[in-house]
């Protein structure tokens, strides 16, 4: 694959090619207005696919923010055309990495010595590159490591980044006034704090001790006097991704083994630790040849204060959920309606997240739940394709949520995506077993 020697990290350069990208997508759009006026049966498959194809190879040139938004997106698959999905996924594991002498000079500029220097044997050729940062193997003392290396400029240009992307954010939520602010500052305060490796490596550290006793889950050792703010040694795991897994594993009892070590992992964060995993993407987690899940990155971990946990997994309760009174309290708790709302918009608000809650919490309202069951998705596609095609939508204000839906709800779709990629049946309540 080729390499990269240089990323744009000022406002301009990173700006322009968005602008160029933007040039791209307009002669996409009249390539397909054209071919359509002489063939009203002619699909919108190519432009998606030309869109997707542009979109990618800008942001990948960019890396950073602007990547990582696209791989939050490619998480999106009832949401997204397929060609955006297939495209944007690529972004978990699959970009044009550093050229080896960038690679050095990061080194010598954060862990004071050049990578020979500091390991055994250390390739230069990287096995992983993703949005912020590229992964390499290396050994010092008999261990064999993967060393982690973030891309220059990633985190200084994140701001400048997300205020390129809010106004087409801002129009497509259809969001209003000063209270959507909110919603960019939880976005930017995550991304800095994935680039800031020494808060990961501390986050790492901390959840793997606490989360050692779930059976089937392993993690790395990571080596403080061997990271720094920019990057990160930890012990080389051997083990495939989840999606290549899931692609390859015809076994069922793997397939459970491996789905019950993620809900168990994930139940245990939420409901006794109070903080979560929030990228849960294939590209964090390796299945070894025994099915042992590793999650291997920390970089982003979302804590849950009470005022938020408590009124949510109220809501995951059916009696709840089927208690008018009950149900709208809860919903102004978690700032879903606003006190300035007008009746029709309370009507509104309260019939489209009473439909998307049953939905969406249905398996907790079951002893076992099997996350292949098509009937569940087919439900959540055909939900998120009625609101999407929802005018009355469009014309009110889309400052719906506390902040914190954002990252847990982007962990609950990205946790569900993974075990319907599994085809795993797991027993709800398993988690359990572990909390004492």
């Amino acid at each position: 694959m080729k390499t990269i020697d240089k990323i744009p990290t000022g406002k301009i350069g990173r700006t322009s090619k968005l602008m160029q990208t933007g040039v791209k997508l307009g002669g996409n759009y009249l390539k397909y207005y054209s071919k359509k006026a002489f063939n009203s049966d002619f699909t919108r498959d190519e432009l998606d696919q030309n869109n997707a194809d542009d979109i990618y190879d800008s942001l990948k040139s960019l890396k950073g923010s602007a990547l990582k938004v696209a791989q939050m997106l490619s998480m999106e698959k009832s949401l997204l055309p397929n060609a955006y999905v297939e495209k944007f996924s690529l972004a978990q594991f699959s970009v044009p990495p550093l050229s080896a002498p960038l690679v050095r000079k990061t080194f010598k500029k954060y862990n004071g010595g050049y990578p020979e220097e500091l390991y055994d044997t250390f390739a230069t050729q990287s096995v992983n590159a993703a949005s912020i940062g590229q992964v390499h193997k290396a050994s010092k003392d008999g261990k064999k490591l993967a060393v982690k290396i973030q891309y220059p400029g990633v985190a200084d240009s994140i701001s400048s980044d997300l205020a390129m992307v809010k106004p087409i954010a801002t129009r497509m939520f259809n969001l209003q006034g000063k209270d959507s602010e909110k919603y960019f500052k939880e976005v930017e305060g995550k991304l800095l704090e994935e680039t800031d490796y020494i808060l990961e490596v501390k986050q790492s550290k901390e959840i793997s001790e606490a989360c050692s006793h779930i059976p089937n889950l392993k993690f790395p050792k990571y080596y403080e006097d061997l990271s720094s703010e920019r990057i990160i040694t930890m012990d080389w795991m051997d083990g495939k991704h989840l999606s290549e897994f899931a692609k390859e594993n015809k076994s069922q009892e793997k397939a459970d083994k491996v789905g019950q070590a993620l809900w168990d992992f994930y139940m245990y964060q939420m409901h006794v630790l109070k903080e979560v995993h929030a990228d849960p993407h294939p590209g964090n987690f390796l299945i070894d040849k025994d099915a042992n899940l590793i999650a291997i990155d920390f970089g982003c971990i979302k804590q849950v204060p009470d005022d938020f946990y408590v009124p949510y997994f109220e809501l995951a309760k059916k009696e709840n959920i089927n208690n008018p009174e009950f149900f709208n309290k809860k919903l102004f708790e978690l700032e879903i309606l606003r006190e300035d709302d007008t009746e029709r918009e309370i009507k509104y608000f309260s019939e489209l997240f009473y439909q998307m809650l049953s939905l969406f919490t249905s398996p907790f309202h079951e002893e076992t739940f099997d996350f292949a069951d098509e009937t569940f998705w087919s439900s959540i596609t055909e939900l998120s394709e009625k609101y999407s095609k929802d005018t009355e939508l469009r014309k009110m204000n889309g400052n719906r949520g506390s902040k914190h839906f954002l990252y847990i709800n982007r962990t609950f779709f990205g946790l569900y995506n993974l075990l319907h990629d599994l085809e795993a049946k797991i027993e709800v309540n398993k988690f359990r077993d572990y909390m004492s």
